[in-house]
């Protein structure tokens, strides 16, 4: 009961900034910027041959970033032609169709992991009347909802071996993006209206070595959040967890004790504040105070744990718990309090995907294409198994009663009223 009515608590009073209704899924981690959907009686049965499947589209190409939704529209981002092209489509969800594609050609090399389906790993965000994606080295995007450029803004190169993955948000009359990584870091705010530069904080030391202990960078996507004292941009970086105030970049405070290798966004409640480190890398727990300033390293910060499985997509936090699905394939329960970890149970294949939830369940995706619903709860129960057979790297997405996956080869629409 104490972990229900905890829960019921959060959903009432934590306030992420872009609040959307239900059946929008506006943003990379969906309307409140933490992987949560308020549906209810959701799909929990499909598969590969048809079974609960309304619609399937073939894409034009491989592709890793996971799509958003405004009403009927669906929008995603797509490499073509290795790479020299990149393009957002928008997609019908009634028809499963092509409206049209915006595509930015980029003429240059530009380094990536395992060939031209990683240019575009970024997901997109709306505000329901204009969709930005980042494109990396070919720069930041705004479409308006019929497919008319409103503006592009080069930012110049993004060279890292393993490109680049952070979303884009908005917030209010920007559009805030961590560029990078590679030497050239910094997080940037733009006016979403014209693209201009309203504002930029440089992140020095990005070189990544050759070898392993020199690898550096932070493909995290920033998190707006609420606090007593104004809104605040969160962002995880290498060794350390910072807090920025929104409209002008200012420093707000910072938390030490992170890793070198940052993939996920940070998890929040009204109290605590979560972040993690990829590649075996340390997590941590920030106690929430509107009065923080600083580095709060020594005074704030709640527990830290120095190990811990690769992780590369964010979990979610359900009540006293965080759920996890970590890159080897093993799902994980820690408590929320402690860091402790509770459970850590092989599902199969390992992902780069971010938990979702919704109505007591977890939904996981592996690299198999094969989603995992279990029940958010501190004891370990899968409650079924829905294979896609096809490759998959993204995460689900919950739109007024659907279901919607981005595989390599296809967008899939699950179930539907």
């Amino acid at each position: 009961m104490k972990s229900i009515r905890c829960f019921l608590t959060m959903i009432a009073t934590v306030a992420i900034v872009g609040l959307a209704v239900a059946d929008h899924w506006p943003s990379w981690r969906g309307p409140e910027m933490n992987g949560h959907s308020r549906e209810k009686n959701l799909p929990t049965q499909w598969s590969g041959d048809g079974t609960g499947i309304k619609w399937k589209l073939a894409l034009p190409g491989p592709g890793m970033s996971t799509p958003i939704i405004w009403g009927d529209r669906i929008f995603l981002t797509q490499s073509l032609d290795a790479g020299h092209q990149r393009a957002v489509l928008c997609i019908d969800r009634k028809a499963g169709k092509e409206m049209w594609r915006g595509v930015t050609e980029y003429a240059d090399k530009e380094s990536t992991y395992q060939g031209d389906r990683h240019f575009c790993s970024a997901s997109p965000v709306t505000d329901g009347d204009r969709v930005v994606a980042s494109f990396g080295s070919a720069g930041l995007v705004c479409y308006d909802f019929a497919g008319k450029l409103l503006w592009r803004r080069d930012l110049g190169k993004c060279e890292q071996i393993w490109g680049n993955a952070a979303s884009p948000v908005i917030y209010q009359n920007l559009v805030i993006h961590n560029f990078g990584p590679g030497e050239r870091t910094f997080l940037i705010a733009l006016d979403k209206r014209t693209g201009q530069e309203v504002w930029k904080v440089d992140i020095p030391d990005g070189r990544f070595g050759t070898a392993p202990t020199d690898w550096i960078g932070s493909w995290s996507t920033p998190l707006i959040a609420s606090a007593q004292s104004g809104d605040q941009v969160l962002l995880s970086w290498p060794g350390a967890l910072v807090a920025y105030e929104p409209k002008t970049g200012k420093e707000l405070w910072r938390c030490g004790g992170l890793g070198k290798l940052i993939y996920t966004t940070p998890l929040v409640t009204p109290e605590l504040i979560v972040a993690m480190s990829g590649y075996g890398g340390p997590m941590l727990a920030v106690r929430r105070d509107p009065a923080a300033r600083g580095d709060i390293t020594e005074t704030h910060r709640l527990w830290r744990e120095e190990r811990s499985p690769q992780r590369i997509g964010s979990g979610v936090i359900v009540g006293d718990h965080i759920f996890i699905l970590n890159d080897p394939g093993t799902m994980q329960c820690l408590e929320l309090k402690t860091g402790k970890s509770l459970w850590n149970e092989r599902l199969g294949a390992g992902t780069w995907g971010s938990t979702t939830f919704a109505d007591g369940k977890l939904y996981v995706i592996n690299r198999q294409g094969e989603t995992a619903i279990l029940a958010a709860k501190p004891e370990f129960e899968v409650l079924s198994r829905n294979p896609l057979n096809d490759k998959c790297q993204s995460s689900l997405v919950i739109s007024n009663g659907e279901l919607f996956i981005r595989t390599y080869t296809h967008l899939w629409c699950i179930g539907g009223k």
